[in-house]
């Protein structure tokens, strides 16, 4: 199973961008699909991106959509997502999470491995 490790984040005003990282280590990520997910206080969690292994072809829940973008290096065996225009609606833990799948899933429960989290706080 590959491990995961989320970085980059932080406090950020709201309008600001900020960019986490999920390193990969264990296996290779080229074969899996890549998302992310967050979970606010007291709110489940909640589809963000998800990235095929290729890269070629992403999928954003609506409420970030045009503003996040998600990719992958799979030399570097990272994954990353931009965050643009944040409000404070975004703060929440991020999680990167791996899946073993063809057709990328956007259900949590079809992600096999997951990072620890990472904070990311939006004020306003």
């Amino acid at each position: 199973q590959v491990q995961l490790a989320e970085s980059g984040g932080g406090l950020v005003q709201a309008g600001g961008s900020l960019t986490l990282s999920c390193a990969a280590s264990g296996r290779t990520i080229s074969a899996y699909v890549m998302g992310w997910f967050r979970q606010a206080p007291g709110k489940e969690r909640e589809f963000v991106a998800t990235v095929i292994q290729s890269g070629r072809s992403t999928i954003y829940g609506d409420s970030v959509k045009g503003r996040f973008t998600i990719s992958r290096d799979n030399a570097k065996n990272t994954v990353y997502l931009q965050m643009n225009s944040l409000k404070s609606e975004d703060t929440a833990v991020y999680y990167c999470a791996a899946a073993a799948a063809i057709i990328p899933p956007v259900s949590s429960d079809k992600y096999t491995s997951w990072g620890q989290g990472t904070q990311v706080t939006v004020s306003s």
